[in-house]
């Protein structure tokens, strides 16, 4: 298995220097050259999105809930397609570096560094978390390996993938892993249903209550709560339009067609992909009921239903997917602060790397010392995200937004968001106030301020 690792490393190794040949300048090595076509774009996207945090998280809820948690795959498809019909467009006819010179452009200087300060905290608490979960599954592989140094091991993988090429790297990457994925993922799914059929099938697994899709029916169930997922929903629609990873390849898609087209079909993929390992998770409690961690879920179905020949190819499934969702991150990580900050052009890319190379090392900090569930620190590390949602979206789509008013909303999407979570806290619930009374206050306040303190001239300099 560990060789069938090593060797997927290697591709992807060589994949990236080749890419670094091209990124001489500072568009090839941070968007792409702004060229790449609607299937890379695709691959890249899904790939960006498709991390193991997320799949460890959800195949654990699979696990636990059976057949209800595609419940938490649909987030995507609507949050997805919130960002094709809102966004996708709008980022594309913008078409700069980093989504925070947005904020600049159209507010004000000192919004948009805020802006780029509150993304990259929030990117930071995403990256560790991919760190963390990258390793859990990597840790079966070589048994014996301190977690603390394992993940190190992992993160400088990583890095030699990203450093050489940037964007063009990643992408290149992603193509490869996406290929594989769309493979071997339903190839799992397939195996669990025929050995769960040997054992009585779902249905001996998990109440009648656990395998209804009624809303209605499963508002308050304490296994998965449809309360907390419609939360998901929300913020996730009002957080992604923010996204740092996803805007920087929307500004390297070849056309604004390509781009809201690759969204799109990415918004599908990635409900197929997480969708076919929530019930992979749940066919394997059918055949292994005694799981002690649910969060183990994935390696374990690989490591119990794939033939020895093979389950190295799965590891590495998954790894590419980690790998290509932390390239991501880190390189619109590196654009953000070179848009932001002016170190931009050829001269400045040896001091670019150097950047990536210090949010990897931050990442690996938190993954290794600070993250403890991997699900709730993803969704902690959005508040800084959602509190941008009414400046971003007023921004494009509404010329009477003013500086003052995205101000006041972020402030108060901030505050509240954090408010939540301390007052409320997770054991409490503190996603619902923090979304569902969090989202409309933050655009309350933006419009109330905005409608108060006159008009902006700021929608001329970002029009499409």
């Amino acid at each position: 298995m560990l060789a069938d690792v090593l060797g997927f490393c290697v591709v992807f190794v060589l994949l990236a220097w080749q890419g670094g040949r091209r990124a001489r300048q500072d568009d090839e090595f941070l968007v792409a050259g702004r060229s790449v076509g609607l299937f890379p774009l695709v691959a890249t996207l899904v790939m960006t999105e498709f991390n193991t945090s997320t799949l460890l998280a959800f195949a654990a809820a699979g696990y636990r809930a059976g057949p209800m948690a595609l419940a938490l795959p649909f987030v995507f498809l609507v949050g997805l397609g919130f960002y094709t019909v809102t966004v996708a467009r709008a980022w594309k006819r913008f078409n700069r570096l980093s989504v925070a010179e947005f904020f600049a452009a159209r507010y004000s200087p000192a919004l948009g560094r805020l802006a780029s300060a509150m993304l990259l905290l929030a990117m930071v608490g995403f990256s560790a978390t991919y760190v963390k979960s990258l390793t859990l599954l990597a840790m079966p592989l070589v048994p014996g390996v301190p977690f603390v140094l394992l993940s190190a091991l992992l993160t400088a993988v990583v890095l030699v993938v990203v450093l050489p090429g940037g964007l063009v790297s990643v992408v290149r990457s992603d193509v490869v892993s996406f290929l594989i994925t769309i493979v071997v993922l339903p190839t799992l799914l397939v195996v669990g249903i025929a050995l769960s059929r040997h054992h009585g099938g779902l249905a001996a697994a998990f109440p009648p209550a656990q395998l209804s899709f009624s809303p209605v029916a499963q508002w308050t169930n304490p296994v998965l709560p449809f309360r907390f997922v419609s939360t998901l929903i929300v913020l996730t629609c009002f957080t992604y339009i923010a996204a740092p990873w996803y805007g920087q390849k929307i500004f390297a898609a070849r056309s604004e067609r390509t781009a809201v087209a690759a969204v799109a079909w990415a918004a599908g993929l990635v409900f197929v992909l997480y969708g076919v390992m929530v019930l992979a998770a749940a066919h394997l409690r059918v055949v292994a009921p005694a799981l002690a961690d649910p969060q183990a879920a994935v390696p374990t179905i690989i490591e119990s239903w794939l033939p020895a020949g093979l389950r190295g190819i799965g590891f590495a499934t998954l790894f590419a997917a980690a790998l290509t969702t932390l390239s991501g991150v880190w390189t619109a990580m590196g654009a953000m602060v070179a848009a932001d900050f002016g170190w931009k052009g050829a001269c400045h890319m040896r001091l670019q790397r150097r950047i990536v190379v210090g949010f990897a090392l931050a990442s690996w900090l938190g993954g290794a010392f600070l993250v403890d569930d991997i699900l709730n620190r993803l969704i902690l590390a959005n508040i800084p995200v959602a509190a941008l949602a009414f400046a971003l979206l007023a921004g494009f789509h509404w010329r009477r937004a003013t500086t003052a008013g995205a101000w006041a909303s972020i402030v108060v999407g901030f505050a509240w968001g954090i408010g939540c979570f301390l007052v409320v806290g997770e054991s409490g619930g503190y996603t619902w106030p923090w979304a569902m009374y969090g989202i409309p206050l933050i655009f309350a306040t933006g419009i109330l301020v905005s409608l108060a303190t006159g008009p902006h001239a700021g929608a001329d300099r970002v029009a499409g």
